[in-house]
């Protein structure tokens, strides 16, 4: 547990007083759902799933992963809900979510499990980052995200086009679409929206770390049912640090684990705009088949900065 004293001396002043204000905001947003009209309410959800899709479907499952492909105009698209998100850029989000996949609840993690339930889930984004973590991210290859327009394109309108997605575009729907007041809208749809969002996409760094079940690897993320229910997906998290690269991040198909990103992922490749989806099915039924044999177990844990070429390897290996 760290000191107060300890804290002051570590503390990102920037990101504590940042995440104050937009909690103090979506309090506020609380408070006027009782007073918006009834159509702002469907707009809600929509801009919710929007915002989640920019970091599961995009910032997560395409660009830390690489665990399917997309093209132009959905990776366009993807980046615009990323805005809306504002958690950092593309590029930040992927460079630590690869970090945290290959020195996973080590010191070297940015939100290690190990330092307590609260640091994982947001603790980590309130003080400094520790001098491993910095280390540990200069290591990876980021070639494939400087490759990308769209994460540059990002990277150049930081942090104006963030503030303007996540705050203005739903002041504006509000106001535009549903006749909303620019104040409920605001507080609703701008702050509110986002602090949700915040704090599903935290629950998959700690509550998918510390309940549920972990039937395919014995290290700490979990199978968190909740988790997955307001993180589209993201919270089958002991399948997902076994098989990274697979783009479901699930065993089961949408029937069996709730996994709405999965189905706009689908959904996405039957209209054409995604090809080449990943998946590990294949590689852990041969796992399994090679434990009962008590044969050796093909699979290794793939890099962070290499999914994709571990999957090659992997499914080469698997067939």
């Amino acid at each position: 547990m760290m000191s107060f004293k300890q804290f002051k001396q570590e503390a990102n002043w920037f990101m504590v007083y940042y995440l104050s204000i937009v909690h103090v905001g979506a309090l506020e947003g609380v408070r006027r759902l009782f007073l918006c009209k009834w159509e702002t309410f469907p707009l809600l959800v929509v801009l919710y799933y929007l915002t989640g899709l920019g970091i599961t479907m995009g910032a997560h499952r395409l660009w830390a992963h690489r665990s399917y492909k997309a093209h132009s105009s959905l990776r366009f698209a993807l980046m615009l809900c990323n805005c809306m998100a504002n958690q950092g850029t593309i590029f930040h989000w992927s460079r630590d979510h690869r970090v945290h996949h290959k020195y996973s609840d080590t010191g070297a993690d940015p939100h290690d499990s190990n330092r307590g339930f609260f640091f994982s889930h947001m603790g980590w984004l309130l003080v400094q980052k520790d001098a491993r973590v910095r280390e540990a991210g200069t290591k990876l290859n980021y070639t494939d995200l400087w490759a990308d327009w769209t994460v540059v394109m990002q990277e150049k309108l930081n942090p104006y086009g963030n503030l303007f997605m996540c705050f203005g575009l739903p002041t504006l729907l509000g106001v535009h679409v549903v006749g909303e007041d620019w104040r409920h809208a605001l507080f609703v749809l701008g702050f509110l929206r986002y602090v949700l969002v915040l704090h599903a996409t935290w629950l998959v760094n700690s509550a998918a770390h510390f309940y549920g079940a972990q039937p395919y690897d014995a290290r700490p993320p979990r199978e968190n049912g909740f988790v997955s229910f307001w993180a589209m997906g993201e919270g089958w998290h002991n399948w997902h640090h076994k098989f990274p690269y697979d783009y479901a991040t699930s065993e089961f198909g949408v029937t069996a684990q709730f996994n709405p990103t999965k189905l706009t992922i689908d959904l996405m490749a039957a209209l054409g705009l995604v090809s080449d989806r990943k998946r590990a099915t294949d590689i852990w039924t041969k796992i399994q088949h090679s434990k009962a044999q008590g044969d050796k177990v093909v699979h290794q844990d793939p890099d962070g900065d290499d999914v994709a070429q571990a999957f090659s390897e992997l499914k080469a290996k698997a067939n």
